[in-house]
This record gives C-alpha cells, structure tokens and sequence, in this order.
C-alpha cells in the first residue's frame, strides 16, 4: 500500500473520532451548566472542553469571555478552528475523497452526507434542532461510519491503518478527559460526597459511555479510583487506555515493516505499563503525572508511526 494512501486512511478515522469526542465533551459539559443556576459558576464549567481539546490559547486569542455561546460556536461551527467539529468532518470527507478506491462506496457516502449536512448547519438551526440533538447526531453520523467500516470493508492493510486512527485518538481523548476531571474540575471539600460530586464523577463515565460498565463492574458508588481503574486498566472497556493500546499494538503488528520496530517497541512498552500496571502506584505516583507521561509517550508513537509508515512530515 502506497503510505499516502495508509495516511490519508489513517488521518479520515483519526477526524470521525475526534469529531465524536468533541460532541461527547461538548454535550456533558452542556448537560452540567444546566444544572448550575449561577451565570458565573456555569461559565467556569465551559473552561473544561477547551483544556480538554487544549485549544484554551487559541480561543482566548479570539475570544474575550469563556461561555456556553463562545465555547460552542468555536467548538462545533468555527471553520477558523481545525479541531472543530466542523472541520473535522470536512478533513474527514477530504482524506476520504483522495482515496476513494481504498474504501467502500458505503463509508463515502456516509462521510459526503455528514459533510453536506455539516455545511447547512448554523448556530441558530444548531439551537432550534436542540444542543443535545446536534451532538447525539454527530455521535450517531460517527457510530454509522464505524458500523458500516466494521461491516463492508475488506480486511487488509486499508482496514488496519484505519482502526490504528481509531484507537490512537481514543486513547488521547479518554486520558485528556481524566485529566481534566481531576485537575480542573474537581468539586469544593463542601461537594465531596454530595450531588454534585455525584453528576460529575458520573458525566465522566458518560462522556466516554462507560457508566453502564462501572455499574456491572463494581455495583456501588462512584469513586475516583474505580473511575481511574475503569478508564485506564481495565481491558474491557471500548475506550480506556488498556483496550485501546492492545487494538494500536495488535494492528501495528499486522502492517509491520522495516522501518517499524522502534513504532512497535514503543506500543508494547505503553502497553505493558497498562497491562501491569496497578492502580494504587498510579495514586502512588500522582495521577496528573501518570496522565502526562502517557500523553507525552501517545505524542512520541504517533510521531514514530508517521515516520514508520507515512510521509516524513506531519499534517497541519
């Protein structure tokens, strides 16, 4: 396979999950404001998405106050902003597009519309559809992307790069979402234990779909360590660290070449960390510094998996 076409595969599927992952942030983070009835407690809540994305500079260069309007409009429509989800859908149609005969006609289409349907959507047709109806579409238009990937395309090499795009910007967004949950959002000692403790340990799990899972898995109150336990060592979970790494170590392994070695050692190292890892050393360690240094080591593979497998350079 020519490596501008493993990219672009690579690059489509790394643009529908962001897009997604975008939503799921942006729609919990609207979910929660609405629960606080002070103007500027319910700002602060929107400073989460953008450290989260890590677009608070970029933002705030644009931007004077962070609020719900602001955050929204430069997250979900900006064309200005490339980690929008707009942009996102058109980076995703536009790498589609130059390999059409890698993919199927079905996943084509599926990225076309979205793009088409994208390109009408206004801040005002995206507030009368309903904030959270928008974002449940994204998720949606995302999920049938996957679904007709999982069910219509061959299984080679076109196929593997796109689930290596997959699972290397899942396991980003979910560590980058954890971060955020203990660093910045955390709750005064006065709403420890409390509902409010409880709705946002509990819009962490949902913005990574993983609420039903902590239920069947431990059947009690939500604690910050299961939590961290449930997103980063469990194997189980769609979208924690484990389960992702194994699908970026185990797809890495079947396009393997010569120049991927060092790309391999580099996932087997982080996944061994994952696999052995326990969760009373992250604690131990400091889960912030645990989180970073699994960041900094996603940032190293995904260079190394750009200079193994794709052109020298990397994308804007």
């Amino acid at each position: 396979m020519l490596s501008r076409v493993a990219s672009n595969l690579y690059w489509m599927s790394r643009y529908v999950e962001r897009a997604e992952n975008t939503a799921r942030v942006l729609d919990v983070t609207w979910r929660m404001s609405l629960l606080v009835k002070e103007p500027r407690l319910q700002d602060q809540e929107w400073f989460a998405p953008l450290n989260i994305t890590g677009t608070l500079f970029p933002f705030s260069g644009r931007h004077s106050t962070v609020c719900a309007r602001e955050v929204l409009h430069f997250m979900a429509l900006d064309p200005e902003n490339p980690s929008s989800i707009h942009s996102c859908a058109r980076q995703a149609r536009d790498n589609a597009r130059a390999v059409r005969g890698a993919i199927t006609s079905e996943m084509w289409e599926v990225l076309n519309t979205t793009w088409l349907e994208m390109q009408q959507m206004t801040e005002e047709r995206m507030n009368a559809r309903g904030i959270s109806a928008f974002f449940d579409w994204v998720k949606e238009r995302s999920h049938l992307f996957r679904g007709v990937t999982f069910g219509t395309m061959r299984r080679d090499d076109a196929y593997s790069f796109t689930r290596l795009g997959t699972h290397i910007e899942r396991a980003d967004s979910t560590a980058r979402i954890l971060d955020v949950k203990y660093h910045v959002l955390l709750p005064s000692v006065t709403d420890v234990g409390g509902a409010v403790d409880y709705y946002q340990w509990s819009a962490v799990l949902r913005s990574v779909s993983a609420f039903e899972a902590y239920r069947k898995v431990y059947r009690d109150v939500i604690t910050p360590i299961r939590l961290a336990e449930l997103l980063i060592l469990r194997d189980d979970v769609p979208r924690s660290l484990h389960f992702c790494m194994r699908q970026v170590s185990d797809t890495l392994d079947l396009v393997r070449n010569d120049r991927s070695p060092e790309c391999l050692r580099l996932a087997g190292q982080v996944l061994s960390r994952l696999r052995y890892g326990r969760i009373q050393d992250i604690f131990a360690q400091g889960l912030h510094e645990y989180l970073t240094a699994y960041l900094d080591s996603m940032q190293e593979l995904s260079v190394e998996v750009q200079r193994s497998f794709f052109a020298p350079t990397l994308p804007p």
